[in-house]
């Protein structure tokens, strides 16, 4: 579906200055030698400015247009503060990871490294493979959806967009780093934070659409029991599965150690975590308010359907400028995190040398871009994968966490653990359909499962996956 909120020139001049923008500035602290040091951490040396604004920045992106707001229509308010808190969450856990990490690594520049060194090379490969499918499902998912967007706003064809974006994104990424992108990311963040602020004065005080803004305070204490029971398992699910993703995003990782020192590091991230937790808590609740007014609207278009207005081109300007901030500053982070975990790992997962001039890095970066571009350009829904990915975190969330406190591991012991939790998780874990699960309509008939279950599939995944490894080894210790 087409809506000419802007016309197809003004959209296309748009994308490419922005883009072109942050090109000029990402190469423009690139322009010096960059040493693998700069490209890797940023020298270890960001203050709280620049540490709190890259932390925004790159925990945000396009899918906060499309993700909140389209779990608050189907999944209750409940389903939002379960979005918001699993967001921002891991920027509280990080505060005591960060520093245990930094304390036990100090001249290090991944997770992975610490996996390494603690639980042996299988376990390490698993993590680095999870933490590279992770960042790869979220980079499509990202240029799928501003390409998706920009195509519903104007009209604009999804390939240019993608491609624009893309590609001038990665070029400043080659060059520059975790530098160019944290020098970047500090100008995004100022821009993001501006005009999400034009946006909320726009939708509850100049209220073109004359939406009943009073309408969500009526009908939040109006749920049923067993509508808020529903409600809040859908926000549990989506506190578990974010809270655990994020934890192994490279990205959160080079900045704990780009940060000067702790007590940086631990100001930066308390910041982060509220800012963050604002706005994706705004982002839901525009789902709300757009539901509850009985707005005709694709889910994942119910943000839109209350902020855009055809009679007014500054808002669609705003909300596509706002947009491509968002997914700019994202696509870097993940770029640069795929970058960094190959460069650091190509000798004990690619079984190549250190490579100091990038070149394997590069290569690999180039070929996953030219493949996120394709699945961009198709349109293809990568939620499912988003929510496997999902799954395979929560199952090694317990492990490798603990582990960082543990002075003998048991490697062995720390893989069956994580394969009970995927196997579990994986017989509730729903089909494409989202209507039947492994072991609910396939092993066994629907018909025999309460309600409790088939109504529920992700969550009683994602509980299985996140808690079974925990419960498991307290029982083997216990026996033992």
């Amino acid at each position: 579906m087409i809506n000419s909120f802007l016309s197809l020139n003004l959209t296309f001049a748009v994308v490419v200055f922005i883009s072109t923008l942050f090109l000029f500035i990402g190469i423009f602290y690139s322009r010096k030698k960059v040493s693998l040091n700069t490209y890797l951490v940023s020298d270890r040396n960001e203050g709280v400015f620049s540490l709190s604004a890259t932390l925004v920045a790159s925990s945000l992106g396009a899918w906060i247009l499309f993700g909140p707001p389209t779990a608050a229509t189907w999944g209750g308010f409940g389903s939002v503060i379960g979005y918001a808190f699993g967001t921002a969450f891991p920027m509280i856990l990080l505060i005591f990871f960060g520093k245990k990490i930094r304390q036990l690594l100090p001249k290090g520049k991944s997770l992975t490294e610490l996996v390494l060194k603690k639980f042996g090379k299988n376990l390490f490969k698993l993590i680095f493979s999870l933490m590279i499918f992770y960042l790869f499902i979220f980079l499509c998912a990202e240029v799928t959806a501003i390409s998706k967007l920009i195509h519903y706003i104007s009209g604009l064809n999804i390939w240019i967009s993608a491609s624009i974006i893309l590609f001038f994104t990665l070029a400043y990424v080659l060059f520059g780093g975790l530098k160019a992108t944290i020098r970047s990311d500090r100008i995004q963040f100022i821009v993001i934070i501006l005009l999400f602020l034009y946006l909320i004065f726009s939708i509850f005080l100049q209220n073109n659409n004359n939406l009943n803004l009073n309408i969500f305070q009526e009908n939040f204490i109006k749920f049923d029991k067993k509508s808020l029971i529903l409600s809040f398992q859908f926000g549990f699910v989506f506190f578990i599965a974010v809270a655990a993703t994020n934890l192994f995003h490279q990205g959160n990782w080079q900045r704990v150690y780009a940060a000067k020192n702790e007590k940086i590091l631990v100001k930066s991230l308390l910041i982060s975590f509220f800012i963050v937790f604002l706005i994706v808590l705004f982002m839901g609740v525009t789902g709300s308010i757009s539901k509850l007014n009985g707005l005709q609207f694709n889910e994942d278009l119910a943000f839109f359907s209350i902020i855009l207005n055809k009679n007014d081109i500054l808002i669609s300007l705003i909300v596509l400028i706002f947009s491509l901030c968002l997914t700019i500053c994202t696509v870097d982070t993940l770029l640069n995190s795929i970058s960094s975990l190959t460069i650091v790992h190509s000798k004990d997962f690619f079984n190549f040398k250190y490579l100091k001039d990038k070149k394997l890095s590069n290569v690999i970066l180039i070929l996953l871009s030219i493949l996120c571009l394709i699945i961009a350009l198709y349109q293809f829904s990568v939620l499912y994968l988003f929510l496997l990915a999902d799954l395979l975190c929560c199952a090694c969330v317990y492990v490798i966490f603990k582990g960082l406190y543990q002075k003998k591991i048991y490697p062995c012991r720390s893989i069956v653990l994580i394969m009970i939790g995927l196997f579990l998780g994986l017989l509730f874990f729903p089909s494409t359909d989202f209507s039947k699960s492994l072991l609910v309509g396939v092993i066994f008939n629907k018909s025999i499962f309460n309600e409790i279950f088939t109504n529920s599939l992700l969550f009683w995944s994602f509980l299985l996956a996140t808690f079974s490894p925990i419960v498991f080894d307290i029982i083997y210790r216990r026996t033992k």
